[in-house]
């Protein structure tokens, strides 16, 4: 763990608070209010690459209400971005929002007003399966964060955020937020990400998945008219990207098992996503270098990472090496056990949960 002056000057008190949410028990799931969706349509974006679109899609889901300061300004706003190949959907589930939009949870939606939004090329929101296919614009994840930001801009009225939160690709988008827009929120908290140009292994498996696409016949410049074999075998690999050893054997401790096991969870994913849509998705990635201005961050930050994340391993010391240039920020890499699940502890709060409250509490604006 990382910890500077800001950290320090809250040490006692935050230290108990901790140790009381970390070694509380599970708390069961809580109710959380039904979600509002709705959507964004973004005019004359135009993106990194000079491309442009007359108009973008984004889809959204908010739960509950915007409360604003004396001045007038949002103060209760907290944004939630997901994952490569996901959507807000994903975190709308007992474990994830009922962890922590229910009654009583750290972001009570009865308190805190929740943005999950669909990042371009997710979810509901434009994407090249739409018909454009591999002429659809070649989005980066600062495009990814522009769009976002004129969301909450001209579509919710959001001037500010509490927190900035995100898991996996996510957790890199919450980076580029903290500094992209500085003095937009209070906090950050990027889970299972490191703040620093994607590499070696990482980079190799994204890379594997690219060109296997490109190169199969069967994609034809994305211009199919059925999925081609290539996405089946991206998702095998991003089956080992996300995979944790001690979770996979005991769910799949035989080889029949084994086999039965990776089967049905490619099955089940290729049959959710086009190839252009995943070919598109990783992809994004290309640019992400947030490491030469970590130093704009200003918010208080906590990043967490698990100590069985393929994608980010430990022993490579880059979470510590980013967040050492981020003024008020902290690494915490969560141990290996029997209950995590490599890179998808991210969306697992009973593993973070205690960082985050004390984050939150940190973080809490003066007036």
């Amino acid at each position: 763990m990382i910890g500077g002056l800001f950290w320090k000057r809250r040490g006692a008190a935050l230290a108990v608070l901790a140790f009381a949410v970390r070694f509380a028990g599970d708390v069961a799931a809580s109710p959380y209010p039904a979600p509002v969706e709705g959507e964004f349509l973004a005019k004359d974006v135009r993106f990194a690459s000079g491309e442009t679109l007359a108009e973008v899609r984004l889809h959204y889901a908010t739960l509950g209400e915007i409360a604003r300061d004396a001045k007038g300004r949002v103060s209760n706003a907290v944004l939630v971005l997901h994952g490569t190949t996901g959507s807000g959907r994903n975190f709308l589930n007992d474990v994830f929002a009922g962890g922590l939009f229910g009654e009583g949870q750290l972001l009570d939606a009865r308190k805190y007003f929740i943005i999950l939004p669909d990042s371009i090329g997710h979810g509901a929101s434009s994407k090249p399966s739409d018909g454009l296919h591999a002429r659809f614009p070649k989005y980066t994840y600062d495009d990814m964060v522009a769009l976002q930001h004129r969301l909450l801009a001209e579509k919710l009225g959001v001037d500010h955020l509490r927190l900035v939160m995100g898991t996996s690709m996510g957790g890199m988008h919450t980076w580029v937020w903290g500094e992209t827009y500085p003095d937009f929120m209070d906090a950050l908290l990027p889970l299972a990400s490191n703040p620093v140009q994607i590499a070696g292994r990482n980079r190799m498996m994204r890379k594997m998945i690219l060109d296997d696409i490109r190169n199969d016949p069967e994609w034809k410049n994305g211009d199919y008219t059925v999925q081609p074999p290539s996405l089946v075998r991206g998702v095998r690999i991003m089956l080992l990207m996300v995979s944790s050893p001690l979770f996979w054997q005991a769910q799949a401790p035989t080889r029949d098992r084994a086999d039965e096991v990776m089967e049905a969870w490619v099955k089940d994913r290729a049959s959710r996503i086009d190839t252009n849509d995943f070919l598109y998705a990783w992809d994004a990635s290309r640019t992400y270098d947030p490491e030469p201005m970590l130093g704009r961050i200003t918010a208080p930050l906590v990043a967490v990472n698990f100590a069985d994340d393929l994608l980010n391993p430990p022993e490579l010391g880059l979470l510590e090496r980013g967040v050492a240039n981020v003024k008020h920020g902290r690494a915490v890499v969560v141990p290996l056990g029997e209950k995590t699940r490599g890179h998808g502890t991210h969306s697992l709060p009973e593993f973070w949960k205690a960082y985050l409250a004390e984050l939150l509490e940190a973080s809490r604006p003066a007036w």
